[in-house]
């Protein structure tokens, strides 16, 4: 009669307890392996915002993988004022919170994106030149002329505009905010793009000039630090134009959150540029906190203010523009 096979506890720690172990302790040295690149990342992200000057209005908070860069979008330095082109639109706050990749990937083909790219230091969305929708892969080898924010004149002094959620952002070198950076210089950090990488002002890091075609299809080019970076340029397409690395969701990135009525229902239409564009267009923030874009459209003012309302992210508004045909309308809208 065979003996029954009896349970051997010294023979079940050898074969199974000892292998989990080590698998318990590789596992754990790999993910402190990964943990070094991505606290070193993390610290490039807080000390670009910290070392601008923007921390006061900048939070930067790492976790799951992503350094969360949040801000109102509202930056401190002159806006709208210059634009010719306006699409009737101004900047209000925002809530906003950009995620940025803390172990950036490149890619094989760029990703395109008809909103934000990245986020400069002071907390500003930064889109591509172009203001006429999602470019194709093909469109970013040829320059968008007719879609050209510069060329169109649709941005300000400071290379911004509001967009049709009116919320301020970027389309070209932030220049007003470089100007109040602490650490303007060839080697500071302007901003960074959704795929985790930074971003760059004219010059390579050390002061050099970048050669006329060192830059790719997303300006941008290889780097010794971070493996890659993106660039502003004099000449189109002037900043970074498309993402080269890696994005989980390009649908899931922040978009701002548009105005509607207080009173619930649908939100305001989009402005239409009046055809010829405006003149004399001036962005002003006055004494008691009201905020007022003044423009003339064929020898007519038209103006469009608002100021805080009791609910936050709540503004009271009042409008005289040529896309409503001179009308005065007034009413609550909110974030």
């Amino acid at each position: 009669m065979k003996k029954s096979q009896s349970f051997s506890s010294s023979r079940y720690t050898k074969n199974v307890v000892r292998p989990f172990a080590a698998l318990i302790l590789l596992l754990a040295v790999c993910a402190q392996a990964q943990d070094v690149p991505q606290k070193a990342h993390c610290a490039a992200v807080e000390a670009s915002v910290a070392n601008a000057g923007f921390s006061d209005r900048v939070s930067v908070e790492c976790e799951g993988g992503y350094a969360i860069v949040s801000s109102d979008t509202y930056p401190d330095h002159e806006l709208m004022t210059g634009i010719v082109g306006t699409n009737e639109q101004v900047p209000v706050p925002a809530i906003y919170a950009a995620p940025i990749p803390l172990i950036p990937q490149l890619e094989n083909a760029p990703q395109t994106r008809d909103a934000a790219l990245g986020i400069a230091v002071n907390g500003v969305p930064i889109y591509d030149y172009t203001a006429g929708g999602e470019m194709t892969l093909e469109d970013l080898h040829h320059h968008q002329e007719k879609h050209d924010t510069v060329l169109t004149q649709q941005l300000d002094n400071c290379g911004g505009h509001a967009g049709r959620g009116d919320d301020y952002h970027y389309h070209k070198k932030p220049s007003c905010m470089i100007a109040k950076m602490l650490n303007a210089g060839h080697d500071a950090i302007i901003g960074w793009a959704f795929d985790g990488f930074p971003i760059y002002g004219d010059n390579n890091p050390d002061g050099t000039e970048i050669g006329a075609s060192a830059l790719d299809v997303c300006n941008g080019q290889a780097d010794s630090d971070f493996g890659y970076r993106y660039h502003t340029s004099a000449t189109p397409p002037y900043i970074i134009q498309c993402l080269m690395g890696r994005v989980d969701s390009v649908e899931s990135l922040p978009r701002v959150p548009p105005l509607k009525p207080a009173d619930g229902g649908r939100g305001p239409e989009s402005g239409r540029p009046p055809r010829g564009g405006v003149e004399e267009l001036v962005f002003s923030e006055q004494s008691d906190g009201k905020r007022r874009m003044d423009y003339l459209y064929k020898g007519e003012q038209y103006y469009i203010e608002y100021s805080l309302a009791e609910k936050p992210y709540c503004y009271q508004f009042e409008t005289r523009t040529v896309t409503n045909n001179g009308a005065v309308q007034s009413g609550e809208f909110c974030r």
